[in-house]
């Protein structure tokens, strides 16, 4: 009993206040595999109560000017950026990624989200246009929609919940969150510093629980007009089949099955370690992460006998060790869905060169029963495999060669997904060509995630619907009327 003492015991945020729930769902450390909290297990009664909270805040925030709304969030910038360090290690111990990750990626973005939305709010304008011949003025004008369900993953906890909650309430809405009940701590640690940032009761609230139970009753609900989800393309589907009876809009950020195409005129001595981390970084645990790997043949062994070299020095270990790259993947489940993709391509054939099944990995005591896996570097796939077709969501990545422009522009593009790709080539005219024509949201080239927030983001196919960043969050966040003057 002693033990159970000292779980951490999180509570739904409704209305201003922390309220407990009925019933209670484990949520375990993986770099130990030991459950390190309980995660309220809320469903429609919860949802219930911080929608109607919501609904009632939603007069007194939408008509607080954008100056206002701008101070408030800078204030909870601050306050967060004030806890880094705490928030850091919380979000570390929760996902499994690297304390060094949280450190300069996750809280850091957090931040810098509630800051972007604070200034980008200030900024927007909207349409005129005269019509003399009818002595007719027309101008359109936006208003927040109202209450916002938004659902957010388990990968980069509060860098994508506060990717939603900074426009969402800087446009004037109302919010209901859930976020992963896998990684619920750093948005309950966020809801302590609220009032004192002086956002006003009712204006976010969080629900924690399961999508099945709190996530659907989110979605069902028929006071929230418009739902943003990140996460699978499964679940997507199910939300737009759910929502569809209420016309909600919806913002739906997906899956990536990412390729970086590599030709011979490549500068490796960039791409090397930027493609490591693409493919590695947060444990592969990143829609944005590469896993599919195309190479010009003539560079091909070059590549894949330094990409093989410098994978094995990538450290795998305790989360907490500033000097580790890798840490635990989120779950036992997830861990032996990721190794299953490597017996497949086994299985086909494909040679793995490092990582999973053919290196050995060294853990330290207290991680013996975490979710470890090494970096692994899969060649000769071809590209029908599951491997290759499949977001596998986790450190694995495939090499494969290709010959000409045209061949590896139709390979990349025949998968279902268009989210992310990069490309290397110190040709101007041949990167501009083959981003023109990739099947992506975003393609970098010569470097990987560098993102600028003024612009769009978001996937085609079954990466998603709708795009997100300073412009169309604002448009997705806000409704526009037209209105017409006869002078």
């Amino acid at each position: 009993m002693a033990h159970s003492k000292a779980l951490l015991v999180l509570e739904n945020f409704i209305g201003g206040k922390f309220v407990p729930c009925s019933s209670y769902i484990d949520s375990y450390n993986p770099s130990t595999g030991d459950v390190y909290c309980k995660v309220p297990d809320s469903g429609k009664e919860e949802v219930e109560a911080a929608v109607k909270a919501a609904k009632d805040a939603f007069p007194i925030w939408s008509s607080k000017s954008p100056l206002e709304r701008s101070q408030i969030l800078n204030k909870l910038a601050d306050l967060i950026e004030h806890d880094l360090e705490a928030f850091a290690q919380a979000e570390s111990k929760d996902q499994g990624k690297t304390i060094t990750f949280a450190r300069t990626v996750d809280i850091p973005r957090a931040v810098y989200n509630f800051r972007f939305f604070a200034s980008s709010i200030l900024h927007h304008t909207t349409e005129c246009t005269e019509m003399a011949i009818m002595g007719c003025v027309h101008y359109t004008s936006r208003a927040p929609v109202g209450v916002a369900g938004l659902i957010s993953p388990w990968n980069l906890p509060l860098y994508l919940l506060t990717w939603k909650i900074a426009p969402a309430i800087a446009c004037g809405n109302t919010v209901v969150a859930k976020p992963s009940e896998m990684t619920s701590v750093t948005a309950w640690m966020m809801c302590k510093l609220l009032e004192k940032a002086g956002v006003p009761h009712g204006v976010v609230n969080v629900v924690f629980g399961t999508g099945a139970k709190a996530g659907e009753a989110l979605v069902c609900h028929p006071d929230v007009p418009l739902i943003s989800f990140t996460g699978s393309t499964l679940t997507a589907q199910r939300i737009t089949e759910k929502s569809a009876p209420h016309c909600k809009r919806l913002s739906l950020e997906l899956g990536g099955k990412n390729p970086a195409i590599v030709f011979d005129d490549a500068d490796l001595t960039q791409c090397i370690p930027t493609t490591l981390r693409s493919s590695f970084a947060n444990q592969g645990e990143i829609c944005l992460c590469t896993s599919r790997i195309f190479v010009q043949r003539g560079i091909y062994s070059e590549f894949l006998k330094r990409f093989v070299a410098e994978a094995k020095e990538w450290k795998v270990g305790n989360p907490s060790d500033p000097t580790v790259d890798v840490g635990a993947l989120i779950s036992k489940e997830h861990l032996e869905k990721v190794r299953s993709y490597v017996k497949k391509a086994q299985a086909e054939g494909a040679r793995v060169l490092c990582g999973e099944g053919v290196d050995s990995l060294a853990l330290p005591a207290g991680n013996q029963k975490g979710y470890f896996m090494l970096p692994t570097v899969i060649a000769e796939v071809k590209d029908e495999s599951c491997c290759m077709q499949e977001e596998i969501f986790g450190p694995v990545t495939c090499v494969v060669a290709f010959d000409t422009e045209e061949e590896v522009i139709k390979r990349a593009n025949s998968v279902k997904y268009g989210l992310a790709a990069t490309v290397w080539s110190s040709n101007v005219g041949r990167v501009h060509r083959v981003a023109q024509r990739l099947q992506s949201g975003l393609v970098w080239t010569n470097c990987w995630l560098v993102r600028d927030l003024n612009l769009p983001f978001g996937g085609m196919k079954a990466s998603g619907i709708g795009r997100e960043g300073a412009k169309d969050s604002y448009e997705f966040f806000t409704e526009v009327k037209t209105i017409t003057i006869k002078h």
